[in-house]
């Protein structure tokens, strides 16, 4: 058999090879942004603004990447973002995507909108595991999430904040994408061109919102209606009030995700937040927001040294670690990264993404002479002046000519 993984290097490859086994609709959900996509575009690209300035004569037998976050040991400052339904890229969904975290020796983030029901994602693997929440307009069900993540053995809760509505994002419509996916004259060519993802999807048991299955009910075609359903569960009137109830209410590690400016940051841990993800919700909801490596350093500084600070967004090589490090963060997550090695190999596939990205991180690190992260800060990032305009220098010549 033909390994599915073969010749991919990097994230880039990965990607390549998910889009190649996943149905047009599909790849466009997971791959494509809000509006114009500045914000998808400038998550990875704001990270060249920043240089890496290297110590020399550094020892750098002695390599060690550990730390602690939520509570939370773990072999490497990477963790695995909150996904919903990740059986859309894989039948084995987010029971794969666990399994990936406990291999590649890391956290493992878990979304209320997943496919698989907590309590099995808890129960399927060992790794620390992390529970995500939003603030819903049944408050009954807020605190039943909760409570069945704590039950399940879960570290860490996370609520995120930045979707009150969804994004616009016009080219996940003109693909014709619908939750759950359905067949349609325009869409029709497009899956049978992956006839394997087809054959998967018709031939596995039926999946939606594992953990809201029970409230979703039948619309006027006797079906479920998913869709009206999600279009009022999320609480449009979400305040500090929402997020210090549920702080008070988890009593543990718990983090605020969609942080994107100081004096938020500094509100989030003012009402009990132990950590924070700056996240634009990798540019999928609004568009034209700074990219969350750009906002690292000043968000520190608002919030001191003691507060957990995850860069969500934009991460697709071991150097966007280690910068963000720099920068102040104490970790970084990944979605579309692990995704594309997921759909591209199943949880082989996803357990590749993340070696990727811990053994460039590594490399680095010895490379830029830092053994331990306790030794990464800022002194080994520099934000270089614009690049000389060689017209300028013509036209100051000839003014300083005449003087």
């Amino acid at each position: 058999m033909t390994d599915p993984l073969k010749g991919c290097l990097n994230i880039a490859d990965l990607h390549r090879r998910a889009r190649s086994r996943l149905p047009f609709p599909i790849y466009q959900y997971l791959e494509r942004g809000a509006d114009d996509e500045y914000s998808l575009r400038n998550n990875t690209s704001a990270f060249e603004h920043y240089q890496l300035q290297p110590r020399a004569l550094a020892d750098v037998s002695q390599l060690d990447t550990r730390t602690r976050v939520f509570g939370c040991d773990i072999d490497w400052p990477l963790i695995m973002a909150p996904t919903g339904m990740t059986k859309l890229f894989h039948p084995d969904g987010e029971l794969a995507a666990v399994r990936a975290a406990a291999r590649a020796g890391t956290l493992y983030c878990a979304s209320t909108f997943s496919s698989v029901d907590l309590e099995s994602i808890a129960a399927a693997s060992p790794a620390p595991k992390m529970f995500q929440v939003y603030v819903v307009t049944d408050q009954q069900l807020n605190d039943q999430l909760i409570e069945r993540a704590r039950a399940a053995g879960y570290t860490a809760m996370c609520l995120t904040v930045d979707t009150v509505v969804g994004g616009n994002r016009e080219e996940v419509a003109r693909a014709g994408m619908n939750i759950p996916p359905k067949l349609s004259p325009k869409s029709a060519l497009q899956f049978a061109a992956r006839p394997r993802w087809v054959w998967n999807y018709l031939s596995r048991p039926k999946w939606d919102l594992a953990n809201l299955s029970d409230r979703i009910r039948p619309g006027k075609d006797g079906k479920r209606d998913m869709a009206s359903y999600l279009g009022g569960l999320l609480e449009r009137r979400l305040n500090w009030a929402h997020a210090e109830r549920m702080i008070r209410q988890w009593g543990g590690p718990f983090a605020i995700k969609g942080i994107m400016s100081a004096a938020d940051a500094r509100r989030a841990v003012e009402m009990g937040a132990s950590a924070l993800f700056i996240s634009n919700h990798g540019g999928r909801q609004l568009d034209s927001t700074p990219a969350p490596i750009e906002l690292v350093a000043e968000i520190r500084a608002a919030v001191g040294p003691k507060i957990d600070i995850i860069v969500d967004g934009g991460i697709r090589r071991g150097t966007h670690i280690l910068k963000a490090l720099a920068m102040g963060a104490s970790a970084c997550s990944v979605g579309r990264p692990y995704l594309y090695g997921l759909a591209a190999g199943g949880e082989d596939g996803a357990v590749r993404a993340l070696q990727m990205l811990r053994s460039e991180l590594e490399r680095n690190m010895i490379l830029a002479g830092c053994p331990r992260l306790s030794e990464i800060g800022p002194d080994l990032v520099r934000n270089p002046a614009p690049r000389w305009d060689p017209q300028q220098a013509t036209t100051v010549h000839r003014e300083h000519s005449h003087d």
